[in-house]
């Protein structure tokens, strides 16, 4: 390991970035390096220029992939190599505004039930439940359930806590999984893992061939799950507000794109907007 990325490493733990968040900027002072064949601690601001023009006019990189790219960067140059350079406020990924796939009941009950790998389906179960991030529900400690006020605990993004409802359903299923394995920290644990804990990608694997074997065409993915979350809670009338704590959304503006998504908040809509239109 060079002294530059170890450097950056440390910066990025003494500014409470999350494991992940690290490995993700790391990679992308990886690939930045692995472009111009030096050191980025060699590279001049233009070169950083040349680099963004050819990921957005050559190469056609996602807004998502732009995006990790320049939080990375940034982090080196701003936090650890000290360097204000005004092309680092130049780039702005495109936005693109898409709405997310959303699963029926039905199709949310199909698709789990379709799972076959009891680890898997409790974990996809406790997704879908309590509204979690995967990152979220791979890493649930024992500790974390509260069955007296039937809460469970929540380690979100940035190190942000948050307490969302625990179904009975769910506590129940999660007790019945822990038996099976009896680990004092984790509740999904995973032998051999690095971390402890279910790996997220192999998670995901165990979704799509529960979607192929449930017959469902979506594109779904894991996070479908907590967007359906969402999407189904609204239409039972719950608070957007009250929504937006559980998800833990920083900002009602992400929340609020399930308005879009809601069969009842559509037909809410559809009857004023038709008595406007009579005799016109």
């Amino acid at each position: 390991m060079t002294p530059l990325r170890q450097q950056m490493i440390e910066d990025m733990q003494l500014n409470g970035l999350s494991a992940s968040t690290q490995k993700l900027y790391i990679s992308s002072i990886k690939q930045l390096s692995e472009y111009f064949g030096r050191s980025p601690a060699e590279l001049s601001e233009q070169d950083l220029r040349e680099y963004f023009l050819y990921l957005t006019n050559e190469k056609r990189v996602s807004r998502s992939t732009t995006t990790i790219t320049l939080c990375g960067v940034k982090f080196l140059y701003q936090k650890t190599l000290h360097r204000q350079w005004t092309t680092l406020g130049l780039v702005r990924p495109a936005y693109a505004r898409r709405l997310p796939v959303v699963l029926s009941r039905d199709e949310v009950g199909r698709i789990l039930n379709a799972v076959e790998h009891a680890s898997y389906r409790a974990c996809l179960k406790t997704i879908y439940s309590c509204g979690l991030r995967v990152s979220e529900a791979i890493q649930i400690k024992v500790s974390d359930i509260d069955s007296a006020r039937m809460m469970l605990l929540v380690h979100g993004k940035g190190n942000k806590q948050r307490y969302v409802p625990l179904p009975q359903v769910t506590l129940d299923l999660l007790r019945a999984h822990w038996r099976t394995h009896r680990d004092r920290s984790w509740l999904f644990p995973a032998p051999g893992s690095r971390n402890g804990f279910l790996y997220q990608g192999t998670l995901g694997q165990a979704l799509r061939r529960a979607c192929k074997a449930a017959g469902i065409g979506k594109a779904a993915h894991i996070h479908t799950l907590r967007h359906s979350y969402a999407t189904h809670l609204l239409a039972a009338g719950v608070n957007l507000r009250i929504i937006q704590e559980n998800l833990g959304h920083r900002s009602a503006r992400s929340t609020q794109i399930y308005t879009h998504l809601t069969p009842e908040v559509r037909a809410a809509l559809t009857d004023p907007l038709n008595q406007l239109m009579q005799g016109l």
